[in-house]
């Protein structure tokens, strides 16, 4: 007799009220977000919502993308400011401090395409941030900053800012990348794309791209990828309504998490461990697992 085994738990709760779908999510550090734990969601209708994680109800809603589609949210580390990236071709710094919901600066972006900002920290208060674009600005940086970017033509490629030259350039997948993270402490990616592969690739000591392995999937469409913060987890967002999580290490498959009624979209990990993802269905599905020790 074959063995059975127990299928995957269920959402430890589930976040409605979206009113859209669901694009992307950021789970607000616990340095903060206080005593309540926040996470913070994008919706194809251009309103970003903001969650208690302990009533587990909406905070508070921000109106500032003029109906078009939130793709990309980060928290600043100086405080209680949140970056916003909208369809409108609008990336706004929002002031959340003291009740706060108001836009406070700007910027026009080049590129209305799914490319999504990407924020370096360098201190307080110093940070840099990568916006899509049609062309390339100047860059005063002194530190040398690397930037990984996912194309269209399924390559991934390394990025030397202050040069504002290519590195390295790998072609990874056959369909356009979709999403990526990268593993500084082990100096390794990981990309998804629109086809049935995950595409592990590592950086070498030259600034070296290299794929190391494929992982082929069920069906086609990974929306987003990202690395759990202690870097022993992976997890997947499918078009095929489906959350799957790996062994970062090792790449073995762990779960297949069936909830969601419609493509999951976006998937993010809370410094505890705690698993969130949004899809087309407007849910947000809050999962508790291999919780960290």
């Amino acid at each position: 007799m074959a063995a059975l085994f127990p299928p995957p738990p269920g959402p430890r709760f589930v976040l409605r009220g979206a009113q859209s779908a669901v694009n992307t999510l950021h789970f607000c550090p616990p340095s903060q977000a206080a005593e309540d734990p926040l996470l913070f969601s994008g919706s194809q209708n251009g309103l970003v919502h903001i969650w208690s994680l302990q009533t587990r109800r909406r905070a508070a809603t921000l109106d500032g993308h003029g109906g078009q589609g939130v793709i990309w949210l980060k928290t600043l580390p100086q405080g209680q400011q949140l970056l916003s990236q909208g369809r409108d071709l609008r990336l706004c710094l929002w002031d959340l401090a003291e009740g706060r919901n108001t836009v406070v600066d700007s910027v026009h972006l080049d590129s209305v395409g799914f490319c999504r900002s990407s924020i370096l920290v360098r201190g307080q208060p110093c940070w840099m941030l990568a916006v899509p674009g049609k062309g390339s600005d100047e860059s005063n940086s002194s530190l040398r900053p690397l930037l990984l970017a996912g194309y269209e033509d399924g390559s991934v490629t390394l990025w030397d800012i202050s040069e504002r030259k290519v590195c390295s350039q790998i072609t990874c997948h056959e369909e356009p990348v979709m999403g990526l993270d990268f593993d500084s402490q082990k100096a390794k990616g990981v990309s998804g794309s629109a086809g049935k592969a995950l595409a592990v690739w590592s950086l070498g000591d030259q600034q070296s791209l290299q794929v190391k392995k494929t992982h082929e999937l069920t069906n086609p469409g990974v929306a987003e990828v990202t690395i759990r913060p202690d870097r022993k987890l992976l997890a997947t967002a499918g078009w095929d309504h489906r959350i799957r999580v790996f062994h970062w290490r090792t790449m073995k498959p762990l779960a297949v998490l069936a909830f969601h009624s419609a493509p999951v979209y976006c998937v993010a990990f809370a410094a505890d461990g705690l698993l969130a993802a949004g899809s087309k269905d407007q849910r947000i599905s809050i999962w508790s697992l291999y919780p960290r020790p």
